[in-house]
């Protein structure tokens, strides 16, 4: 007995350390739907880093995944807590600031809105194919509880490797 628990041992260990790791620092998710196009694509594989945003918090523009109603929805980051949000004439502006989003496609369109303020520990997070994405603009902000963390590495299908 001592000789199969022995012999088992090392691989106990390498199976605690991945469920770890894949439980808290980084997990795969995959994209699903059209709505991060032409930025992601629907089957893309990515590395969700799940502690380094608790540790850095989340940025402007990041690629987010948020737990809603225990679906996972890969978004961009738009309005930070406190911030005004307007897109008029297909055009963002926030805090008043117009701002280029030089990520989207030049034939995206957006419909104007306004948001007063984005509450404190929430977030608005849009998707890059504006036209059919399911995001704040209808779902509402997310508070930082929801977001599971930053997707910026695509790792399949290989030709589309790289940090978007």
């Amino acid at each position: 007995m001592k000789k199969v628990i022995k012999e088992i041992y090392p691989y106990l260990i390498i199976l605690i350390v991945v469920i770890f790791i894949k439980s808290l620092i980084i997990a795969p998710v995959q994209v699903n739907g059209d709505s991060m196009d032409n930025t992601l694509k629907d089957g893309d594989i990515m590395l969700l880093n799940k502690i380094g945003y608790k540790l850095n918090g989340v940025e402007r523009f990041d690629i987010v995944v948020i737990n809603y109603e225990n679906n996972y929805l890969i978004k961009r980051v738009i309005g930070l807590p406190g911030d005004n949000i307007k897109f008029i004439d297909n055009k963002l502006y926030i805090n008043d600031k117009y701002v280029e989003e030089a990520y989207l496609n030049k034939e995206t369109k957006t419909s104007d809105f306004e948001i007063e303020r984005v509450p404190n520990n929430h977030y608005f997070v849009m998707g890059d194919n504006r036209e059919v994405s399911l995001d704040s603009r209808v779902l509402g902000t997310f508070s930082d509880k929801e977001i599971e963390g930053i997707s910026e590495l695509t790792i399949f299908p290989f030709s589309r490797f790289g940090f978007k």
